[in-house]
């Protein structure tokens, strides 16, 4: 059944996520943190090949706001407010609950129990939460905010340091005060992908074609690929669809065009649901079957099951995170499965990434010691060349904000995703050349300095 026009406007707009969105009127505290009387477990305690960052210690000091003899408060969140999509990127909120409790089960950093404090940014709220944050944590870990280039003059005002789950604007993802595990900078991006899908069809790539939003965030992404794509070989055809991000009333006159144009391969940027599935149902009812290469965020359970009449076996995602039917051949995936599980919440994707980027902070924080200050904090970041949460994703460079140079091709068969390449299965392919050079306007707006931070929210 086609979906209206009102769909979701949310989801699209998370959708740009690279990788792959009701106010309460401000934080609140979130007592999943465990208790401050817990029992430190062996230091033997890791996550996927990672040495846990969390144990027993004596560190002691009121360093900074926040951070007290015995406890860091620290501040995460996400959209789940918003009355047009409840519960959006909930799953971001309900990994860090869990890796809280993981870390102050085994006695914290360095002795300090972890405080986490919500907040639910509902996606128009992410200054207002913003201004919160800044008079109540000691920094932001693991939150994801759709919009949230608004909340970057506050934030940088305030010296709010950050390990967010993911950036969207090149404002936040070059920004100064922010590292994240699986970067996404403006000016530089993840290629294995297309490197990939351009190794299984080398002849379509030649004919490729862009299907995006009229929305600034997913044209950036857009401009990204057009501007790197064909460095793998991708040939953009003259005959880009721009369609709006809220739903069309009548998909059929974009897809034909796509298919008048002779496009074998699109490029779509958007949300799987209901945008992309009318598209697809679109498609079929022409009779145009092209290869279709979306991010990550298409990754995605309910987009899966979706797929019972097979319209979306075309589809190609690129990922830097292992598949969670993946679990088997990597202790990290399980281990983050396990964990939720556990804790009632919910899995996904930006789960994962949500995990990984506590665990890059935790390790940071760890090595402060009694010294906890955000500037130890980004300073230790900062030297961080070589991280994969453990083994939850390709290796990346969060230190110098540079996107993993290895990656996997997944496609959906059915309802089940299964990897397309490399053929190495449950491995990733690495080569430098996957990581492409960004140029043009959409890196100029970004205003970098020399050392490819932004200057623009200043």
């Amino acid at each position: 059944m086609r979906r209206t026009r009102g769909a979701l406007l949310v989801v699209a707009l998370v959708a740009v996520l690279s990788i792959f969105a009701a106010a309460c009127g401000g934080g609140r505290s979130d007592s999943s943190g465990g208790s401050s009387n817990t029992t430190a477990k062996s230091t033997s305690t890791s996550f996927g090949t990672l040495d846990s960052p969390c144990g027993a210690g004596e560190a002691k000091g009121a360093t900074q706001q926040g951070v007290t003899d015995t406890s860091i408060t620290i501040g995460y969140g996400d959209d789940a407010g918003y009355a047009g999509a409840p519960g959006l990127n909930k799953e971001m909120s309900d990994a860090m609950k869990a890796m809280i409790k993981w870390c102050n089960d085994q006695g914290g950093i360095n002795g300090r129990q972890i405080t986490g404090k919500y907040y639910d940014a509902a996606i128009m709220e992410a200054n207002n939460r913003m201004t919160e944050a800044c008079t109540q944590v000691f920094m932001l870990v693991g939150q994801g905010f759709s919009l949230d280039s608004v909340q970057e003059q506050t934030r940088l005002g305030c010296k709010m340091a950050s390990v967010p789950t993911y950036s969207v604007s090149a404002a936040f993802a070059n920004g100064p005060l922010m590292v994240q595990a699986v970067p996404n900078p403006i000016d530089k991006t993840p290629l294995a992908g297309a490197y990939q899908l351009a190794g299984l069809f080398p002849d379509a790539v030649k004919k490729a074609a862009i299907f995006t939003a009229n929305y600034a965030a997913t044209k950036d992404s857009t401009d990204k690929a057009k501007t790197s794509f064909t460095n793998a070989g991708w040939n953009f055809l003259d005959c880009e669809q721009t369609y709006n991000i809220g739903g069309e009333s009548n998909w059929t006159p974009f897809i034909q065009r796509l298919k008048d144009c002779g496009a074998e391969v699109v490029f779509f940027s958007g949300s799987p649901a209901p945008n992309f599935q009318n598209v697809l149902d679109a498609a079929k009812a022409i009779d145009f079957t092209p290869k279709w290469y979306v991010d990550s965020n298409f990754y995605d359970t309910t987009f899966a099951k979706w797929n019972t009449s097979g319209n979306a076996n075309n589809v190609y995602i690129r990922m830097a995170f292992y598949p969670f039917e993946q679990a088997s051949e990597h202790p990290a995936v399980q281990q983050y499965l396990d964990l939720i599980k556990a804790s009632g919440g919910k899995t996904g994707l930006l789960g994962a990434q949500a995990t990984t980027n506590f665990l890059l902070w935790a390790s940071a924080a760890q090595e402060c010691g009694s010294t906890l200050t955000s500037e130890c904090v980004m300073e230790k970041l900062k030297a961080i060349n070589e991280w994969d949460g453990g083994g939850l994703h390709s290796n990346a460079d969060p230190g110098a904000n540079l996107p993993p140079d290895c990656g996997m091709l997944v496609q959906l068969k059915g309802t089940e995703f299964v990897q397309a390449a490399p053929s190495t299965k449950a491995q990733m392919e690495c080569a430098p050349k996957f990581i492409g050079s960004v140029t043009g306007p959409v890196v100029d707006a970004a205003k970098l300095d020399s050392n490819r931070v932004s200057q623009a929210a200043k």
